[in-house]
């Protein structure tokens, strides 16, 4: 079985390439053990890809560990019990239909938590169906341009991912790859993890304030030492980690000392602050001022670069329509006169299950409005989900995943979706809520769309049936998405804090008389007041209010909250990925005009200065968002990356499958696995208690058995070390042919 494919020739690469497994070949494909696998896999690397997402607002690639995870596995099972042993089409089963978590998990984590921060209730089944419809619409929606942009511009677009992937899957049929480094990446992210925050054998934070310069306050050096975020900066690479820590750096160093500097002398509160800029922290600086620069920031840099992409949107259009023309069907599942390599699901059956899930969405509770407003919902999810799943894929086939502007998508669908809204009136709080869910579904749609066309790619090369390979995307989605929504309201429960100290507690009255919600705490029952902008002498958050109008507790959400301690006091670090935020500022700001727009519009501003200086406006201003603990650790994770790469003379694609790669992408499932279950620590806090290892001076201050630099200085020189000194497996001449092609014009 080992033909490899030929190179294409410069006339027509389409008609020239031959896959790996030849189309008159029928291998074990869609086995119940390759879903099976696939699909767990895909429930695992989801659910880490949303802690860190959470956590540093960006997931990284599956799907090269998990083919490099299926190789490894089905080998070892081969060995242990004498099972037939895996064959590539089986291996690229698992790859594909794990490779569906990752994606679904960035667009959960970027749209469902901004219910919280509209006011509404953060609920299972809303988050379940939102993933559930975006996820297949995607894939149901890339089906019929498989033809137009994989088979008919084969040698035009290469979809460095999906190249890469199926190299790793060529090598692994000749036993040249195994998943050792993946382990144990794996292994020792989950291990420092569980010691860090579980044991708490050392802190969690090191933090270092500048003093003694007369008129510089309040500026801050901190460093989270943590697995995920040195393996991000690794991945991501020296350039956008220098980015992102360089906007860290501006805030900490810059923004926060400027506005303490100017503030120090005003009488009064500063709108949208609670308290007098002199009395306050450099994190509550950063988070009631800065935020929202923050937040201007991020829009203005997806706007830009949706913006830089216009030119290959229309055209990706434009080129869709034209090959979609001749194409009609593409063919019956056993059509005999069709190569097994050219079979998709039936276009009757796609078209079929889009219009079902159309059906469901102006059915469902997922639009609260009339018949009119949910069939309005309806369409506009269809419009813009196929025309940003079309554009999504045509830029992943270009550039690759990491620099797809989803978020510029969804952005524009927010923008569009609320100003057709105003335009017709609809302007009350169930329309802030459509808006909402017509963006998250096609936010899930485009992210999913990107990555199945990757994996279409994979198979292309390796001589995989589609119709298989979208089978098997299409249950790893379903199972993904149904976990995913569980993972993410019990990762918001478990941070979920109250508190009723007087400096957390706004100092303005609520009139409550027309306030019907209620909820019970500690025996006694509050009206619950949901404040989505901030007032005077008040705050955005959910507030359990008594008779009179006063705050008795705050219930500070576990994802956008921001509070630093739990119920009991203990220190605990919120989820606040910038997305969220981002969008719920969007459709406020549209729908009611009701923020801090001048914070907003210097953020904007700011990004646009950046941008013209040449350097990526939304990777900085993500930096911006995100505190310089979150950023400067990836760059740390980026700078062990240039140095292993110069000193190993690796090429960009090198690096792609290198034993660094392979070790940080294991330490950050590790980390984040670990983290979820760390949670548990969280929300039984005897049991946190039992476990601490850490021990608390007189004056309050925690005392740990270890530093936090040397740990994670322990922990980078791992790094390194693997990535100095672990061996490179050759990924074959036969697909070096084909990704070439990523380096020609």
């Amino acid at each position: 079985m080992a033909h490899a494919p030929v190179s294409p020739t410069a006339a027509d690469p389409a008609a020239a390439f031959r896959p790996y497994v030849p189309a008159d070949q029928e291998p074990a494909e869609l086995t119940f053990r390759a879903v099976a696998l696939g699909s767990i896999l895909g429930v695992v690397f989801g659910a880490s890809s949303l802690y860190l997402f959470l956590k540093v607002g960006m997931t990284v690639s599956a799907s090269i560990p998990v083919a490099v995870l299926a190789i490894t596995i089905f080998r070892g099972l081969s060995y242990a019990f004498g099972l037939r042993r895996a064959t590539i089409l089986e291996n690229n089963v698992v790859q594909t239909a794990g490779s569906a978590g990752e994606s679904i998990a960035f667009g959960v984590g970027a749209t469902m938590p901004a219910l919280m921060l509209l006011g509404y209730n953060l609920e299972w089944s809303r988050v379940m169906l939102v993933s559930v419809l975006g996820g297949l619409l995607g894939i149901l929606m890339m089906i019929p341009l498989r033809k137009a942009f994989i088979v008919k511009q084969h040698g035009v677009l290469p979809y460095p991912e999906g190249t890469a992937c199926a190299k790793v899957l060529i090598v692994g049929e000749h036993g040249g790859s195994n998943a050792r480094t993946v382990f144990l990446g794996f292994g020792l992210g989950a291990m420092y993890k569980i010691l860090m925050q579980g044991l708490k054998l050392w802190p969690a934070e090191w933090d270092k304030a500048v003093v003694g310069i007369k008129g510089y306050n309040k500026a801050v050096v901190a460093l989270e030492p943590d697995p995920t975020l040195l393996g991000v900066g690794y991945i991501i690479g020296p350039r956008i980690a220098a980015v992102m820590v360089g906007g860290g750096l501006l805030t900490s160093l810059m923004l926060v000392p400027m506005i303490a500097y100017f503030g120090e002398g005003l009488p009064t509160v500063l709108p949208p602050g609670q308290a007098k800029i002199a009395e306050m922290a450099p994190g509550q600086i950063s988070g009631q001022y800065v935020r929202y620069i923050g937040a201007g920031a991020v829009a203005t840099g997806g706007i830009l670069s949706m913006l830089n992409a216009l030119p290959l949107i229309f055209s990706s259009i434009a080129g869709s329509l034209k090959a979609l023309r001749p194409a009609g069907a593409t063919g019956e599942i056993e059509a005999g006169d069709t190569p097994r390599t050219d079979r998709d699901i039936p276009l009757p059956l796609v078209l079929l299950g889009t219009l079902g899930l159309v059906a469901l969405i102006a059915t469902s509770s997922l639009i609260p409005a009339d018949a009119t407003g949910r069939i309005a919902g309806a369409c506009l999810v269809v419009l813009f989900g196929f025309l940003f799943v079309t554009v999504s894929s045509r830029i992943t086939g270009v550039i690759g995943s990491s620099s797809n502007p989803i978020s510029g998508m969804t952005i524009a669908t927010l923008l569009l979706t609320c100003l057709i809204f105003v335009a017709l009136g609809w302007v009350g709080g169930e329309y802030r809520l459509i808006a909402l869910s017509i963006a998250a579904v096609v936010c899930i749609a485009s992210s999913n769309g990107g990555t199945i066309s990757q994996d279409l790619k994979t198979g292309y090369l390796v001589g995989a049936t589609p119709w298989r390979q979208q089978v098997a995307i299409l249950v790893g989605a379903l199972l993904s998405a149904v976990v995913m929504g569980g993972t993410l309201l019990w990762l918001n429960d478990a941070y979920t804090t109250y508190s009723n100290r007087p400096e957390d507690l706004p100092t303005a009255s609520f009139d409550v008389s027309k306030v019907s919600e209620t909820d019970s705490y500690e025996g006694r029952e509050f009206k619950v007041v949901r404040l989505t902008a901030p007032i005077e002498g008040a705050l955005p958050g959910t507030y359990f209010v008594n008779d009179a109008g006063k705050a008795e507790w705050i219930k500070d959400a576990g994802i956008g909250g921001r509070l630093d301690h739990t119920t009991s006091g203990a220190p605990i670090r919120k989820f606040n990925p910038p997305q969220p935020r981002l969008f719920a500022t969007i459709i406020d700001g549209i729908m009611s005009g009701d923020l801090p727009w001048g914070l907003v519009i210097l953020g904007a501003v700011l990004a646009i200065v950046v941008q013209l200086a040449g350097v990526s406006a939304l990777a900085f201003a993500v930096g911006v968002y995100l505190p310089l603990s979150t950023t400067l650790p990836i760059f740390i994770g980026g700078l062990v990356r240039l140095l292993v790469d110069r000193a190993r003379k690796f090429s960009a694609e090198d690096s792609e499958t290198s034993p660094g790669t392979m070790m940080s992408t294991g330490l950050i499932a590790g980390g984040s696995l670990a983290g979820i279950l760390i949670a548990l620590l969280v929300v039984f806090e005897n049991l946190g208690k039992a476990v601490d290892f850490s021990s608390v001076k007189p004056g309050g201050e925690a005392e740990y058995l270890l530093p936090a630099l040397g740990a994670f200085g322990v922990l980078t020189v791992s790094l390194l070390v693997v990535a100095m000194t672990g061996k490179r497996q050759d990924m074959g001449q036969g697909v070096k042919d084909e990704t070439s092609l990523i380096d020609e014009p």
